[in-house]
């Protein structure tokens, strides 16, 4: 029997609050608060806490445990996911997949850790970043890799990974094996579910379990509504009371703090921003612009043999073939990677409907899958998309696909089609509307090439965001500086992957925890000092 931790720290003193059964308004004074308690707040948390700082961690949606987390894709969705895991952009072009619940998405991402890429930094530096070179870098992933254990991962990987390192090993492809921030994992690969075991080292079972020993204070089902200014300074944050549906309710709950964070992601937290309507956070009209995904195309294998893709690690082995061929030049770089097959998700991200559907799913036990993520940002056509709000307040993120990103996303149809046929698949199937099964790898080479690449037709998803804050020493194109302050309010602080000047070229996590592990350090001195 797994011990449930939560449970524990609650039934030992944990100051918790659910917002949503709060019966009046009520408010709150502490040093800092912290919006977000995914990687970049439940890191900050901890740190901030250790240096004897008051915390209030403020989570839009609930807390959950292990005892919750019964490998039932309806229910995980419903409650873990942001919108039900049926956000998409403004066009419904694009899928995206982010956490809504304690621990925010590392407690529902697939494990997968690596450490930003040298050139993405020496991009960021390029851009105006400080203190951000791959050797200044390397203390701090270091630490982060100890904390949340990051370590190799030495299960053999399941046949849908292994499918990716059969085919490039044949083709004389590149790739290599994913570190995994897990202890004592039992290989379950119901990740995307929420962890059972409290194997996988989310901030759920590290960070904010060790700040709340530390006598934080956590808030659940509350949303960051706006930030009230005078004088040039945060006074205090305006949260609203969510019930479990997303819906908010009628009641208010306001924190008064000396420094306030921002970690709510990289659609979250512009979204505070803008909703606070004030000129002095927002005055160059930054906010919300070049956010980033990493748009993602897919494509089916069936194998000759049973493969079972929803067990196992998620994600073990990848490839940078694509990107590492083409630094520097004008076509996008991809990276592949697998994806988990359970059946929901799998037949959620099918093209088409009918016969193809149902005949894809009979199939499930022998499909594997590869996906390409674009290493989008890094371009003059990688624009970006940007962040908006709704009638009802509610972020939203539109995202045009350019020429350029279009491209890529083709591009890796056709590749993938060649490593799964190298793999030995016997078919394949792009995500595509109008795709169908190819035979080998000449038909697919055929078709596939003249597939029309638009919105609704070609699938595209994506789990990672990043961008919309972007850091930088010029207030002129940056709304923080290299530390995570930002530029014109002196207590306001932004530790998330929205402060990245362009995608990460990678799983954006690890990135995510060495930036704010940096950060968080030096803001803890300067508060304590």
């Amino acid at each position: 029997m797994f011990k449930d931790l939560v449970k524990e720290g609650i039934a030992s003193g944990w100051k918790h609050v659910d917002a949503s059964k709060l019966q009046e308004d009520q408010t709150f004074e502490t040093d800092v608060v912290i919006i977000g308690t995914g990687s970049g707040g439940g890191t900050a948390a901890e740190i901030l806490t250790q240096a004897g700082l008051q915390v209030v961690l403020i989570e839009e949606g609930p807390l959950k445990s292990s005892e919750d987390f019964k490998m039932n894709e309806p229910e995980a969705y419903g409650t873990l996911y942001q919108e039900a895991a049926s956000r998409v952009t403004k066009d419904k072009g694009i899928k995206v997949l982010q956490g809504r619940s304690v621990g925010g998405s590392t407690t529902i991402n697939w494990t997968t850790s690596f450490r930003t890429p040298p050139e993405t930094l020496k991009r960021w530096t390029e851009l105006g970043v400080k203190g951000v070179s791959e050797a200044e870098m390397r203390p701090w992933f270091e630490q982060v890799e100890q904390r949340y254990h990051i370590q190799d991962w030495k299960v053999p990987p399941n046949l849908n990974n292994a499918a990716i390192a059969k085919g490039c090993e044949k083709l004389g492809l590149s790739y290599g094996a994913i570190r995994r921030n897990v202890k004592g994992c039992i290989n379950l690969g119901y990740c995307g579910l929420g962890c059972p075991t409290n194997a996988k080292q989310s901030t759920l079972v590290t960070s904010i379990p060790e700040a709340l020993k530390r006598g934080a204070t956590l808030l659940s089902q509350a949303r960051g509504e706006r930030f009230e200014l005078k004088q040039g300074r945060v006074q205090a944050l305006e949260c609203v009371a969510m019930n479990a549906g997303v819906r908010p309710l009628n009641r208010k709950v306001r924190i008064v703090a000396k420094h306030f964070v921002l970690a709510g992601g990289s659609i979250g937290s512009p979204a505070v921003i803008l909703r606070s309507g004030e000129e002095t956070l927002n005055p160059y009209g930054l906010v919300g612009k070049r956010t980033f995904l990493h748009p993602v195309s897919g494509l089916l294998g069936v194998m000759p043999e049973p493969v079972l893709g929803e067990y196992g690690a998620p994600q073990s082995i990848y490839s940078d073939h694509f990107i590492d061929t083409r630094l520097g030049g004008q076509r996008i770089g991809y990276k592949l990677e697998s994806a988990p097959l359970q059946p929901m998700f799998l037949s959620t991200v099918l093209p088409g409907y009918g016969k193809i559907h149902t005949e894809m799913m009979r199939l499930r036990p022998r499909v594997a899958i590869i996906i390409a993520l674009m290493r989008d940002g890094f371009h003059p056509e990688s624009v970006g998309g940007s962040v908006y709000l709704n009638r009802d307040n509610s972020p939203g993120l539109d995202y045009p696909i350019s020429p350029y990103v279009w491209d890529g996303l083709h591009d890796s149809l056709l590749n993938m089609a060649e490593i799964h046929f190298a793999a030995g698949a016997t078919q394949v199937l792009p995500l595509h509307r109008d795709g169908r099964f190819y035979r080998n790898w000449q038909e697919a080479k055929s078709e596939i090439a003249n597939l029309s690449m638009e919105i609704l037709k070609a699938k595209v998803f994506s789990a990672h965001v990043m961008g919309g804050c972007p850091m930088g020493e010029d207030p002129k194109t940056s709304v923080v500086n290299s530390w995570g302050r930002h530029h014109e309010v002196e207590n306001l602080s932004i530790f998330d992957g929205s402060t990245f000047p362009t995608c990460v070229a990678a799983n954006p996590m690890e990135s995510i925890y060495g930036m704010v592990t940096r950060q968080a350090t030096e803001l803890a001195k300067t508060l304590k000092s």
